[in-house]
Parts: structure tokens; C-alpha cells; sequence
């Protein structure tokens, strides 16, 4: 996947984005220009006026993108194929600063599926940031949130930020390390 690395952007409609690292809403004005620096996982990073912003994936249009595609679960699946389809749902949320998914980040501690008789599941994830007063927090678990809310029959993504134990660079990927460069 491209990051898509200073491609300009003009921004078409006014949009709510997110200052990074602060994790502050804002509203970028139709007509800013900027580039963008990071189109991973569904959302985007873009350089406005000397800040970073993170546009959410729905709102892709705004910056002349194509948001990301609906999800599908066959019918017969079993909490392990959800489980499975979540995993991978969180791997396409991102730091909007560093290029590499939360789950080979090692920011997600647990994974669990509950079905329920009407046939809807809930799912309860644990999960960390790489520094306790990350101002990205609370913007990483709705993003987890609304990845795993997309999942056909889930209904309850309940997701608990953690910091027991606290991240280390020890639990990232052999990839991630080696991408970051933090062997």
C-alpha cells in the first residue's frame, strides 16, 4: 500500500478532523490546502498550514478520496471467523503518526467474541498506547470502535483502554521493529 508520501490535497467541503497528537476535533474549511502524508487503514494524515490532521475514511471525499469498502461475513461464519475478521479490522488502524498498525504495534492485548441466540455478537478488546498520556487515545479506540462496528452481526464493540501492563517496545511485530527502525 502507497503512504502516499506529500501528495497534495485541496480540501473540497468543510470536514472534521482531528489535530494530531493533541486528539482535539476541528473543522478543515473547504478550500485549505495541504498534502497528504499517510492514507493507511481507511483514514488519512494530511499537512495543513504547518499541523497534521486526521481525516476519518468516511469523509474521504472531501479529500478527493474513495472511502474505504463495506465489509462482508458469509452467512454461516463462526465467532472464530469474526474473530479472525476483527483482527484484521484492527490492523488497518494506524497511528496517525508512525506508518505501522496497532496490532503490530502490540497496542491490543485480547480479543474476545460473544455470540448472543438472536444470532448478534459482541466483541470486548483490551488494548494500549505506546505512551499513557498520548493525546491520540481516545481517537485510537473510537477508530477501533467503528472498525469492528462494521462487522456484519457485531453490535456491541466494547473496547477498554489499558495500561497494565505498560507497552514496550517488545511487544511490536519483528516487522514493526524492523520497519520503525527499533531492533
Amino acid at each position: 500500500m502507497r503512504h502516499h508520501e506529500n501528495e497534495p490535497v485541496v480540501v473540497n467541503r468543510d470536514v472534521k478532523a482531528v489535530l494530531v497528537p493533541a486528539g482535539v476535533e476541528v473543522k478543515l474549511r473547504t478550500g485549505s490546502v495541504g498534502y497528504l502524508t499517510q492514507a493507511l487503514g481507511g483514514s488519512f494524515t494530511v499537512y495543513v498550514e504547518g499541523n497534521l490532521f486526521r481525516v476519518a475514511g468516511e469523509d474521504a471525499d472531501a479529500i478527493g478520496r474513495e472511502p474505504p469498502t463495506r465489509l462482508e461475513l458469509a452467512p454461516d461464519a463462526t465467532d472464530a471467523d469474526v474473530e479472525k475478521l476483527a483482527w484484521e479490522q484492527m490492523k488497518t488502524c494506524y497511528d496517525p503518526e508512525i506508518p505501522v498498525n496497532i496490532v503490530d504495534l502490540g497496542l491490543i492485548y485480547s480479543c474476545a467474541i460473544t455470540s448472543r441466540a438472536d444470532g448478534t455478537r459482541a466483541i470486548a478488546v483490551r488494548m494500549t498506547l505506546t505512551a499513557a498520556g498520548c493525546g491520540m487515545g481516545e481517537v485510537l479506540v473510537q477508530d477501533v470502535k467503528e472498525k469492528l462496528a462494521l462487522i456484519p452481526t457485531v453490535t456491541e464493540p466494547d473496547v477498554e483502554l489499558v495500561f497494565d501492563p505498560p507497552w514496550s517496545r517488545e511487544m511490536m511485530s519483528e516487522g514493526a521493529r524492523l520497519q520503525t527502525g527499533m531492533m
